[in-house]
């Protein structure tokens, strides 16, 4: 195989071999890699079917369920790949039959990406390891540019499918998410033409939050402040992970008087926010902490665990939770019971986990208290007055934006020294699960408003956004840049790389993102980013607390 698509790319430049990093084998990545290929084929003629005003809503779901399932750590089943690429043709005929049965002219459609076709096995593996990884292009800024498009668009597919599960789509999305997949293939396309698209693939980014974010505001309230239970109860329990929300609101519905509680797991910790699930008295709190430390926490859980969309890693066969593990949505892994997408109307059926947990011990506590978050936009706002007297008043000096993903990397301890680290009068503004580096510590508050604001999921770094925007209207500044805002941003995977482009489109500069650099950028990609945008990485935390706060 080869993989640089997260920041564990093995030596910092790809893994390699029979195995990622991650726990994905290399028949899966080369499926991976194939699926991407045929949806480029499917795009090419999408893209000509919109312009003569045929419009897919199959095609079009399709195209962002598969992009996501792509993504790290989602889904490592080799079988339900193969599933995709079988789709992935026929839906590819029906569009191209639907352009000639309108008599339209499709002869410039003519390139290998759009017109192979595998019909056993060994010719769909074998197109595969020709794909094998490293995207194809004319040269190697081509290259990184096209990487930085297609895995922004990963994570784009991520945030587009949360949304559409809660009824919420916009075709204006599904057009342009299909354009830029096609324009891969596009070797007239100039390093400009590019990096514009680039920044375009941004601008829908903040489209795309923007409207997941409206889909879980209006299906579950506005996030509230909350403080949240970290400890356990004495009755057996689920143990829910990722992002899916839809799936939280109908596993807490049909565990509602079973006796088996529900807790959340890592990314899920935002829903203990919202005050659609809040009725629950069988919701507990929060279970364990960042996605990587599953193996050891999931071994005292006891109870089943609900995978919804990405942050699974691989359990050994002799864990003692092995046997426990549910996938759902976009997550997948060969031999774990997989429950069925829901049937339009209807709810997904949770009932085999629930009878898998009534038969399990009560959880373990691994710790105990609360935890407190819920500070998304119209929360903040609500605050707005007090966080301009603070900063007026000079209680706060500076705001750090340390958003985006935890990881496994030891280096990734420079980010709880460096929030245990910064002056007094500082606040960290957090979104994703970065916050569990440091969301335990004591850090104290600032005439009542805690150090750490904790906005969500990494989709709400949207809340992030608009709350800049917001100061930077309070404050009546012309450059979001003028702001008391710093950013000091850990990445993982494909959802922080659009994050990161969403931002750039915003106009915010001087990101720093760690712990390491993506692997996929060029030399002379690197460079663009940092003369135009002053991307950097991170140093040593004394350095670089003095560096920010001068």
């Amino acid at each position: 195989m080869f993989c640089y698509q997260c920041q564990e790319a093995a030596k910092g430049t790809g893994c390699t071999g029979a195995v990622g990093v991650c726990g994905v084998k290399d028949e899966v990545i080369h499926l991976q890699d194939l699926t991407v290929y045929i949806l480029k084929g499917i795009s090419l003629y999408s893209v000509k079917a919109r312009e003569n005003d045929i419009e897919d809503e199959e095609v079009n779901n399709f195209f962002f369920t598969s992009l996501f399932k792509t993504i790290t750590n989602a889904n490592f089943s080799k079988d339900v790949f193969l599933k995709e690429i079988n789709t992935a043709f026929i839906l590819r005929d029906k569009i191209k039959n639907q352009l000639t049965a309108k008599g339209i002219d499709i002869s410039d459609i003519n390139h290998d990406t759009a017109t192979w076709v595998g019909s056993t096995f060994e010719e769909i593996e074998a197109k595969a390891l020709r794909v094998n990884g490293k995207i194809d292009a004319p040269n190697e800024d081509i290259r990184s540019l096209r990487a930085l498009i297609l895995y922004g668009l990963k994570g784009l597919a991520a945030y587009q499918e949360h949304a559409f599960n809660l009824g919420f789509e916009d075709n204006s999305i599904h057009a342009f998410v299909q354009k830029a997949v096609a324009a891969l293939t596009n070797d007239e396309m100039t390093v400009e033409e590019n990096i514009a698209l680039v920044m375009e693939t941004g601008k829908y980014g903040v489209d795309v939050m923007a409207l997941l974010d409206k889909a879980n505001t209006t299906t579950y309230g506005n996030p509230e402040i909350t403080s949240v239970n970290i400890g356990v109860s004495d009755k057996p329990g689920i143990l829910i992970s990722c992002h899916d929300l839809k799936d939280m609101e109908e596993l807490l519905k049909q565990t509602e008087g079973t006796g088996v509680d529900v807790y959340t797991h890592s990314e899920m910790l935002p829903a203990n926010y919202y005050p659609a699930f809040k009725k629950y008295k069988h919701f507990i709190g929060n279970y364990g902490n960042a996605w990587w430390k599953q193996k050891e926490e999931f071994e005292s859980f006891n109870g089943p665990i609900l995978f919804t969309t990405n942050c699974l890693v691989p359990p050994k066969k002799d864990s003692k939770y092995f046997d426990k593990v549910y996938t759902t949505g976009a997550a997948g892994f060969d031999g774990f019971p997989h429950i069925a997408d829901r049937k339009k109307g209807e709810q997904k059926d949770f009932s085999q986990i629930i009878e898998h947990a009534k038969k399990c011990e009560s959880p373990i506590e691994i710790e105990k208290g609360e935890i407190v978050g819920g500070f998304a936009h119209n929360q903040v706002m609500q605050l707005a007055d007090k966080v301009v007297d603070a900063v007026k008043s000079g209680a706060i000096k500076k705001f750090f934006v340390m958003a985006g993903c935890d990881g496994r990397m030891k280096g990734r301890d420079y980010y709880t020294d460096f929030a245990d680290q910064l002056p007094k009068d500082t606040v960290i503004l957090t979104a994703g699960c970065a916050k569990y580096r440091y969301n335990k510590l004591e850090l104290g508050d600032i005439g009542g408003i805690p150090r750490v604001l904790d906005a969500g999921q990494c989709n709400d770094s949207y809340s992030l956004a608009v709350i800049a925007l917001k100061l930077k209207e309070v404050f009546e500044l012309n450059d979001i840049n003028e702001l008391p805002i710093e950013y000091n941003i850990a990445w993982y995977e494909q959802k922080a790389v659009i994050v990161l482009l969403a931002l750039l489109h915003l106009g915010v500069k001087n990101i720093h993102l760690g712990p390491t650099l993506p692997a996929f950028l060029s030399p002379n990609v690197a460079k663009v980013l940092v003369e135009t945008f002053g991307i950097a990485g991170i140093g040593e935390v004394e350095d670089d607390i003095k560096m920010f706060m001068n």
